[in-house]
């Protein structure tokens, strides 16, 4: 008797010390689709982003990046997060324009033009990007800016007039209209299928920032690049509030932490790689150039008009994001 009650104390205690072991081993799995290339200093800056949280949790959080919108296309990525299909993902704040005009505001041109006025602009704009992600049950971990935006060319443009020959690629509502009031023809193409679509004459122009078109060898399609410096979009990485609350303490701690260390590293990238992007496009044979009086003139034409339809969408919320900016 004594030696079967022995024998069921060894068990459980041999059981009991598994469970120890395996609850110590615990691990949580997430995975993050992103729209651009492994080379894309976005992506880049995720992958130390990730291995951060996997050093500081101690394992514990293991995340998987699928690069290139290879789970997930660029546009699908917000809804695979609030779904539950992806726990963690990058979008760009502009692919959600059309949901609510907050999310607008990022792309309209000539509002905020460097990287001190777009940090400025985040500032004002952050609460409310937000409050409207939590309503669909996502938390903003970070946020980082691309650089500025310019025009790629086919052909040489000097004036609004040359724009209305062009089909231009659209990243977001705003961009899309934003080449209408161009005159132009806008047509919706995702970072990664822009290399296909500007070789087969899908497009014959684009908007979007050096690191895009160095991303996507524009030079072997494109010939001119403007530096109008248009605007400054940002990337935001989000993750589902519940996958985020099923976490410890610690782990939430690892990855607030990781977060916030990984924006300050991609403003910070993004404005020191802005000269370079262009350096390359001109090395491999494209012309740089700024716009010309005349175009820069009808662009900043466009861009009032973009405000004031973005202010009058945005209703009170928009007037006080606004005023808190231009503080």
């Amino acid at each position: 008797m004594n030696t079967a009650r022995s024998l069921r104390h060894t068990l459980s205690t041999a059981i009991a010390a598994l469970g120890l072991v395996a609850g110590a081993h615990a691990q949580t799995a997430w995975d993050m689709p992103t729209p651009y290339p492994t080379s894309n200093f976005h992506t880049e800056n995720i992958q130390q982003f990730v291995a951060d949280i996997d050093k500081a949790s101690g394992g514990k959080l293991k995340i998987t990046v699928h690069a290139n919108g290879s789970l997930f296309k660029a546009n699908e990525i917000k809804r695979a997060v609030q779904g539950g299909q992806a726990q963690i993902g990058e979008i760009i704040i502009s692919g959600m324009a059309n949901e609510d005009p907050i999310y607008a505001l990022d792309n309209v041109p000539f509002l905020a033009t460097s990287y001190a006025d777009a940090k400025k602009l985040w500032v004002a704009s952050k609460s409310a990007v937000e409050a409207k992600l939590a309503k669909n049950g996502i938390k903003l971990l970070y946020s980082v800016p691309w650089p500025p935006q310019g025009l790629y060319s086919k052909t040489e443009v000097s004036s609004m007039d040359a724009l209305k020959r062009l089909k231009i690629r659209s990243y977001s509502p705003t961009v899309a209209r934003m080449i209408e009031l161009m005159g132009a023809q806008p047509v919706t193409v995702q970072a990664a299928d822009l290399t296909q679509a500007l070789s087969t004459g899908v497009v014959s122009a684009n908007v979007t920032s050096g690191a895009t078109g160095y991303d996507t060898k524009s030079w072997e399609q494109l010939k001119y690049f403007y530096d109008v410096q248009a605007w400054l979009p940002k990337n935001i990485v989000i993750v589902s509030q519940k996958a985020f609350d099923a976490l410890d303490p610690a782990t939430q701690k690892a990855v607030t932490t990781a977060a916030a260390a990984a924006e300050a590293r991609g403003w910070k990238i993004s404005e020191e790689k802005t000269a370079w992007y262009l350096d390359e496009l001109k090395k491999n044979g494209m012309t740089i150039a700024p716009a010309s009086a005349e175009l820069k003139a009808g662009l900043v034409k466009v861009g009032e008009k973009m405000a004031a339809e973005w202010a009058e969408s945005a209703g009170p919320e928009g007037k006080k994001v606004l005023e808190a900016y231009k503080k």
